[in-house]
């Protein structure tokens, strides 16, 4: 399988389609304490979490998930978290 992933940047109260179809979702790193929850979904639509969710105030770092996703990665921020998601 490749070995090189990808991110994508988040700064705002967003729904963000990281990613359609299967793969990878490495990590998230919050480089300011979250604003808002964050939720981490398998799919391409909905709001209901599924695969995380890092609470409102979650300090800065790295979170680790090493986990597939089937259907897509979709990032909601409640806040005006920053955060960057690296997956494949």
């Amino acid at each position: 399988m490749n070995d090189i992933f990808e991110n994508a940047y988040i700064s705002t109260a967003t729904t963000t389609q990281v990613k359609t179809g299967a793969g990878v979702l490495k990590a998230i790193v919050v480089t300011e304490t979250a604003a808002g929850s964050i939720k981490v979904i398998d799919g391409t639509a909905g709001s209901t979490t599924n695969l995380a969710e890092l609470k409102a105030s979650v300090v800065e770092g790295t979170y680790t998930f090493d986990t597939a996703f089937k259907d897509g990665l979709r990032i909601i921020t409640a806040g005006a978290s920053k955060i960057t998601v690296i997956y494949r």
